[in-house]
């Protein structure tokens, strides 16, 4: 019987480079379903069969629930890493989990663990463009990266980030699966900086999305924290989740949301401050949002719940891990 291979995964930098990780680790042919950031429930596209195998990066299980069931009960076996938080685990023979939603962990990070630094130039790759810069730098100061070429790999996870974000494919540069596809052929994405002027389109379009978005005024703030409306436009569909790191970064202390207007409502961003990384999931997820603690999100805010999310962004306690 022929075993059919799948690699399914978020189409952000953490999630790309956990699969090309793996995938130059066991170099067998396999299936890739990817897609944009938001979409999540990609386990439900997959059509597999008993004694096939799916090899899940980066995607949260909640969405995916349902249709993990369903392929674990068809004798499809299944290997999740991931690090959003997740309520209820299923347990079941053929499932292999590497879940871990510590605020300092992501998919890249635990790709990495499993096969013990093998490719560890593009697991940071994908810590720094999951904006996890210090988590980054000790790993990569454990595995002798220098300074220079630490500036290099932060370069290419953030561009590969922001490639992630827009309302359909035609809103960013190149699609997430062709841009797997590039990275697959590098061992080290060192190389894949040399010879690939894709990168530098993705830098250049970051950059000038970034000066327009940092040209909007809040729509309020206070020392803690503050919110931003993008208009709906092709440069803000892509620069939603950067400028939020990007604001995360330069304000430590204060937690940051920004909206993008869609239709009758918004898309949310939302991150809690880096100096007390949680609180993001729980206050996302009273509006039918979630992600991590740290770092997390909401597809369709209606517009009439605009008041009610900003005074709850407002008095949001972050810090405070789910469960606490």
């Amino acid at each position: 019987m022929t075993v059919r291979r799948f690699d399914v995964c978020n189409g952000d930098a953490d999630g790309l480079c956990a699969a090309v990780q793996w995938r130059l680790h066991e170099p067998a042919p396999a299936a890739l379903l990817t897609g944009l950031k938001r979409e999540i429930a990609l386990l439900a596209r997959v059509h597999a069969k008993t004694g096939d195998e799916i090899t899940v990066f980066d995607l949260s299980m909640r969405p995916n629930r349902d249709a993990l069931l369903r392929l674990l009960d068809a004798g499809v076996r299944v290997r999740y890493f991931d690090h959003h938080v997740v309520e209820d685990m299923p347990v079941h023979p053929l499932l292999e989990s590497h879940v871990d939603t510590a605020t300092d962990v992501c998919t890249s990070l635990l790709v990495d663990r499993q096969l013990g630094g093998a490719f560890r130039p593009w697991a940071l790759v994908g810590i720094y463009g999951d904006n996890l810069a210090e988590v980054a730098g000790r790993l990569a100061l454990d595995s002798n990266v220098d300074a220079g070429d630490c500036a290099l790999l932060r370069r290419l996870g953030e561009a590969i980030n922001y490639n992630a974000y827009g309302d359909e494919e035609r809103d960013v540069l190149i699609a997430p699966r062709e841009l797997h596809a590039i990275m697959l052929r590098y061992r080290d994405p060192r190389d894949m900086l040399a010879y690939e002027a894709v990168v530098d389109e993705i830098d250049a379009q970051r950059h000038s999305d970034l000066q327009q978005a940092l040209a909007v005024a809040p729509l309020w703030e206070d020392a803690g924290a503050s919110v931003r409306v993008l208009p709906d436009a092709p440069w803000s569909r892509r620069v939603l989740g950067c400028i939020a790191n990007e604001l995360a970064n330069a304000e430590p202390q204060r937690a940051h949301a920004v909206l993008k207007r869609q239709g009758s409502g918004y898309a949310v961003s939302v991150r809690a401050p880096l100096a007390s990384p949680a609180g993001a999931h729980a206050l996302c997820s009273r509006f039918g949002g979630g992600g991590r603690a740290r770092a997390a999100g909401i597809d369709g805010l209606a517009h009439e719940e605009l008041e009610r999310f900003v005074s709850a962004f407002a008095s949001a306690r972050w810090g405070v891990a789910p469960g606490a």
